[in-house]
């Protein structure tokens, strides 16, 4: 159980290669000898049923002809033949193939009947698939290239998986005459099977790997990539490039917010919540893994510049503006230790231009002064050759400087041959140097970007954000009373009905059905007031002359219904008129028009988008964009992406907006995408902000059916932290105990919970001599996705108020999705007293309504007070097959 599910493909002892030849560029040739010349560490055995020896090698007719185990097939033969070749593979229980053959799923209908043969065999043995369409795998520590590439990679500590084969062989080829290692080069193909989830999964505990490259051209299964990139950029730093980011073809949408948001902007949102980089080209990429591997620790995105050249600096500056990097203001501190250290001709701000004569020592004096000024979070130091400059003297200076400190030091020596031995000298040192400084700059950009998502990354919200509790039971009823009157558009009385039920402050409005009836409301509410058409199929309302404003009186009043109802008649006589809303005319002389959304994209599920709003929202495009759910911190991130957000506090005549009222709002969407599956849509337009709060003026909502079922947050790409799991419990001698999922900044406190263990405790837990956790440990404890993972801590408070963990139980759902593996350790002060008994039982609880339906084990021998409770529990047990020490405990739950 310790061993990866994915190891027979990736670290695999055997492998048969089907369709090996000695034919001249044949795939099946290319890929034997590739095996053979890569230096394979397992055993090799080439299928050819014409062919006694191969490349010198002993030819076998079919994998039945071999004797030993096989772990892995790679097939490289006619599509028409692969189903097969899969069945004889289940019978001689191989577990993994790699089918580089094309000709299935992309190869029309007879091709898809090929792909589902060949998935239905796989399945039947447990085979698990990379491929079909794909150029291999490659893994040069062990000397695996099962690839039609020509010729092997270096071996070094970047994985690199990509969806494109012919972007891997050039990426290959290049990266051999740069001098790229690679841990891992994997080409998916069609992922049929194995998609990113999984290989992610496997890269994350791979210690040959220390960055992650991805390729994307499209996701399939959002939960399982995101629950997998999320956990690797935890533990290592992974960057991607994702092509397709502007389509073509727009979808036709029932809402503003839908119609703002495309698929590469919920992609970005994704990405940024994952804790990734993201880059536009294949260059970046390997630029920003170099970045990210040479042990800066980024802060920020406050830059600061030395330069001996006045242009340079410039152009440094603006492509820093341009990527929306900040230029650090330096400290009072740093000017008056540049002002003694450079001639008084120097620029006296950022670019610290310290004039073309500089030697060694002024960079010396102005790139420390930079590293050590706390507003500063990364200094790009440029270099022009100049008649009396030396440029390597200059070099071995900001190398020394680069090793006493950890904030990102980026350099461009620009020129030819002069600066040749400095580049070398850098590159040796691994500091990321550039020949020009518009990449140096953007370099800087990904790893500010790195840290900022990072923070994103540690956010773990629950779905529901505030005290005051949401009536989703009557929310729910709303939607479903118009789905079962067949209406997936909500009138806007049940829009501000849904809204209400989160306690979103909306306007006060109600509907006409005739001229007299608007009178007697506008009576009601009072003057002035705002008519417009209520119809589920308009909605643009002004566009189509359905909306008055400013009404001051009854004659104004019935004139307006009769003008509302002929304009409609005349612009969308096909539209279907439920009467005319009538409000109170919101009259707020701050008032900001904001626009809060909702979309639902294919992949990644619900979206929440905040920007500019009124009746020109799709004109102006201000909008930012994020996954749900959201906290303080996600809100304000969500914010500040807008434009519009520099409109929100004090500008000329009007006050600061009341920005708490705008996050309670943003939270409050967040819940409502958390707890109604069946909301597709949602507009809030305008949402008007000013001093005193906010207040929903219009909303628009648009709900569909969607089958309910064991995981209430299924619909969501991101799971919440599970709130509903929270319970008190109480010890026999009164002792309080809190039982909560943990949390990510539980770290400090399972590190002290560990180390206060006896020896015999861990050892029971760890199965060997840990004395504290590593911190890709404490990562990968508390940092997890309770949608493939659940962790339930047991704390108390001492005198202080201060939590105290006295223990942990967790459980990992296997790659069959239907059983998971668990660990228990209680506090050596806790034994007998129940509570290894008590968090046991609410996690099979766990397990059950997540769906599982068996959980296993492994308890060492002599650990019998943990075998008596797992008697008590009833699990079964029986002596591990393959260490006499371990018995193998199962329950059926």
């Amino acid at each position: 159980m310790s061993q990866h599910h994915l190891k027979p493909l990736f670290a695999p002892k055997s492998v048969a290669v089907f369709g090996a030849s000695d034919r001249i560029d044949a795939v099946g040739q290319i890929v034997f000898q590739n095996m053979l010349q890569s230096g394979y560490q397992g055993t090799l055995y080439p299928i050819n049923p014409m062919r006694a020896e191969v490349q010198g090698c002993k030819a076998y007719t079919s994998i039945a002809d071999i004797v030993e185990p096989v772990e892995l097939a790679v097939i490289a033969t006619p599509a028409q033949t692969v189903p097969d070749i899969i069945e004889e593979c289940g019978k001689h229980n191989v577990k993994a193939a790699i089918i580089i053959t094309a000709g299935f799923g992309e190869a029309g209908e007879e091709g898809k009947a090929l792909e589902h043969a060949v998935l239905e065999n796989a399945k039947r043995y447990g085979i698990r698939l990379i491929g079909p369409n794909c150029l291999g795998v490659m893994r040069p520590a062990i000397g695996l290239n099962a690839t039609f590439n020509k010729g092997s990679a270096i071996a070094g500590n970047l994985a690199f998986i990509s969806q494109s084969g012919a972007l891997c062989t050039a990426i290959l080829d290049w990266a051999q005459s740069s001098g790229i290692g690679f841990s891992s080069v994997i080409s998916m193909g069609s992922s049929v099977d194995v998609d990113f989830g999984e290989i992610l999964d496997y890269l994350i505990s791979d210690t040959k790997t220390h960055s992650i490259l991805l390729y994307i051209e499209g996701i399939r299964n959002a939960r399982s990539f995101m629950s997998a990139i999320r956990a690797a950029a935890r533990i290592k730093p992974v960057i991607l490039v994702k092509v397709g980011r502007h389509p073509v073809a727009s979808k036709a949408a029932m809402s503003h917010t839908a119609s703002l948001v495309g698929s590469d902007d919920a992609f970005e949102a994704a990405v940024r919540r994952a804790g990734v980089v993201r880059v536009q080209s294949v260059t970046q990429l390997f630029s920003a893994a170099k970045a990210l591997s040479c042990g800066f620790h980024p802060t920020g995105d406050r830059l600061a510049i030395v330069t001996n050249g006045g242009g340079p600096g410039v152009m440094a500056t603006d492509c820093a503006a341009d990527l929306g990097l900040v230029m650090a203001s330096l400290s009072d501190v740093t000017m008056e230790k540049l002002n003694q250290a450079l001639p008084s001709t120097w620029s006296h701000g950022n670019p610290v231009d310290i004039i073309g004569d500089a030697q060694a020592d002024r960079y010396q004096s102005a790139v420390r002064a930079c590293l050590e000024d706390p507003n500063v979070d990364g200094v790009l130091t440029i270099l022009t050759p100049q008649a009396m400059t030396k440029p390597l003297e200059a070099a071995n200076i900001v190398i020394e400087l680069s090793s006493k400190y950890n904030k990102p030091l980026i350099t461009s020596w620009m020129g030819g041959d002069q600066v040749t031995a400095s580049r070398a000298a850098f590159k040796k040192s691994r500091i990321p140097t550039f020949r020009t400084p518009e990449p140096a700059v953007e370099v800087f950009s990904y790893l500010s970007a790195y840290h900022k998502n990072q923070k994103l990354l540690m956010q773990v919200p629950g779905p529901l954000s505030h005290h005051l509790e949401p009536d989703v039971e009557g929310a729910r009823m709303v939607i479903e009373g118009a789905l079962q009157e067949r209406r997936k558009v909500l009138s806007e009385m049940e829009s501000k009905a849904l809204l209400s039920a989160f306690h979103i402050p909306v306007a006060q409005t109600m509907v006409a059905h005739s001229p007299n009836e608007a009178l007697l409301i506008a009576q009601q509410l009072g003057f002035p007031v705002a008519m417009k058409v209520n119809s589920p199929d308009i909605t643009h309302k002004s566009d189509a002359g359905g909306v008055l404003l400013n009404l001051t009186n009854a004659q104004a009043v019935r004139a307006a219904y009769h003008e509302i109802m002929e304009n409609v008649k005349l612009n969308r006589p096909d539209a279907h008129m439920d009467g005319i809303s009538i409000q109170p005319m919101i009259v707020k002389p701050n008032g900001r028009e904001l626009m809060v959304g909702v979309t639902n994209d294919p992949v990644f599920g619900p979206v929440i988008t905040f920007g500019a709003g009124g009746t020109t929202v799709e004109v102006m495009g201000d909008r930012s964009v994020t996954l749900p759910p959201l906290n303080s911190f996600l809100v304000k991130d969500l914010i500040q992406g807008t434009h519009v957000s520099r409109m929100l506090g004090a500008f000329r005549h009007m006050q600061p907006a009341d920005m708490d009222a705008l996050e309670s709002v943003l939270l409050r969407v967040s819940e409502m995408v958390c707890e109604l599956p069946m909301l597709m849509e949602m507009d809030i337009n305008p949402l008007i902000l000013d001093e005193n709060g906010a207040l929903a003026a219009d909303a628009r909502v648009v709900v569909d059916f969607r089958l309910p079922g064991a995981d209430r947050y299924a619909h969501m790409a991101i799971y919440p932290y599970p709130t509903h799991m929270v319970s008190n419990w109480q010890l026999a001698d009164g002792t309080d105990v809190l039982i909560r999922p943990i949390r990510p900044e539980d770290a400090a406190l399972s590190q002290d919970f560990v180390r206060h263990l006896s020896e015999e405790s861990r050892y029971f837990r760890f199965m060997n001599s840990v004395h504290e956790l590593s911190d890709a440990m404490l990562v990968r404890f508390t940092q997890i996705d309770y949608s493939r993972e659940m962790a339930l801590i047991a704390v108390t408070e001492d005198e202080h108020k201060n939590e105290i963990e006295l223990g942990v139980t967790r459980y990992a759902i296997n790659p069959d999705g239907e059983s998971c593996e668990f660990a228990l350790v209680v506090a050596d002060s806790m034994r007998g007293k129940g509570l290894g008994h008590k968090l046991l039982t609410l996690l099979m609880d766990a397990a059950r309504i997540a769906g599982l339906k068996t959980m296993e084990g492994e308890v060492i021998k002599s650990n019998a007070s943990m075998l008596k409770l797992m008697t008590r529990l009833g699990f079964s047990i029986e002596s591990d097959p393959d260490d006499d020490a371990l018995k193998f405990v199962r329950k059926v739950l």
